[in-house]
């Protein structure tokens, strides 16, 4: 064995060590997420009596209270809420985030970001060690495609927390499905540091591949919003409509925001990327003309990624309809969705064709 090829695969076994590091740490994140949710879950009692609290500092002051005199007794109202509602919908307030408002459930939270972030540079250590291993963008395979889309998917949530945009709430179901998909790829999927084929040595690899890959994570944290939507629009109906939701329920789903935001976040997502998947569409057609001197031949990946287009285009548009706003557009959005998943793993795993040269 030469030196440069110890070398290779010392670094692929640090790649592996890297990964399932992060694994471990993502999942004292994971168990740091539950406890914000746990602990900083306060009864109406509690809320109240914080209402009643003067903070010392001004910016962390609680909100005013209105207090009555209804026959001599002081009546307490909850202090209302601003909400982001649209006009004509239902007076729904954002919920107080997954800490519940409580400051040790924050405390949990930010515990669980800092854990979220070291597990994302001990990840994205692992991702580019294994590039390094093989000389080459790492995702030549559906291993390698699997650590780098989850690496991304994290690194957009930690950006959009960095935006300062209120996305904690958003944590425990990223990491839950991050680590179910850490735990497919180093056990179902996994594959060794190899060349790739000659087709693939183009710098289109690095265009076409790594937009595709972003686009896939900002899809997800897009989807992971809509489903939460859809719980949380059918909690406001059944609240509307006089009933009673759960105890569990109503612990989870009050400290959401409100559907309408919830609705408009995954939209805004999902119409910020969907540009960039067009171009991923373009520079692979692009690419196929240089590799296979034709630029479209309705290759099972190439159709897939033109349904999942217009799949998402549907979307769009019925989201800026009047009458397709809500759960109607939700319900396409995910459609859309599972076509970009199909694409991944059911054309890569269940059906040949050009693509199939990735492998598991």
């Amino acid at each position: 064995m030469t030196l440069a090829a110890a070398t290779n695969e010392n670094l692929a076994q640090i790649s592996n060590v890297l990964i399932y590091s992060a694994m471990a740490v993502y999942t004292l994140a994971f168990f740091a997420y539950i406890a914000e949710w746990l602990f900083g879950s306060r009864s109406k009692v509690a809320r109240t009596a914080a209402a009643l609290t003067t903070k010392a500092d001004a910016k962390k002051a609680a909100p005013a209270v209105t207090v009555n005199q209804a026959g001599g007794t002081a009546v307490l109202e909850r202090p209302k809420v601003t909400v982001r509602a649209a006009a004509g919908r239902r007076d729904v307030p954002d919920g107080p985030g997954a800490h519940g408002g409580d400051e040790q459930g924050d405390l949990y939270g930010r515990i669980a970001i800092s854990l979220t972030v070291l597990a994302f540079l001990v990840e994205f250590g692992g991702v580019l060690t294994r590039a390094l291993s093989v000389e080459r963008a790492p995702w030549g395979n559906m291993y390698e495609f699997n650590i780098t889309f989850s690496t991304v998917a994290v690194g957009v949530y930690l950006g959009l927390l960095a935006l300062k945009k209120n996305v904690r709430w958003l944590g425990l179901f990223l990491i839950t499905s991050v680590l179910l998909d850490l735990g497919l790829a180093v056990t179902v999927l996994y594959t060794a540091s190899d060349q790739l084929v000659p087709a693939l040595h183009s710098y289109w690899l690095y265009i076409h591949v790594s937009t595709a890959i972003f686009c896939g994570a900002v899809f997800y944290v897009g989807a992971v919003g809509t489903i939460l939507y859809l719980f949380k629009d059918s909690y406001e109906s059944k609240l509307a409509s006089g009933g009673t939701p759960g105890t569990f329920a109503t612990s989870v789903l009050e400290r959401l925001p409100s559907s309408a935001s919830l609705d408009k976040f995954s939209y805004r997502v999902n119409a910020a990327v969907f540009p960039l998947w067009t171009f991923t569409i373009i520079a692979g057609a692009i690419w196929a003309g240089d590799a296979w001197g034709r630029y479209w031949g309705w290759d099972p990946k190439e159709t897939w990624s033109f349904i999942t287009w217009v799949a998402y285009a549907c979307y769009l548009h019925a989201r800026a309809t009047a009458g397709w706003k809500g759960r109607k557009a939700a319900y396409l959005a995910l459609i859309a969705f599972g076509c970009w998943l199909f694409n991944y793993y059911g054309v890569n795993i269940f059906v040949s064709g050009k693509h199939s040269y990735a492998g598991v």
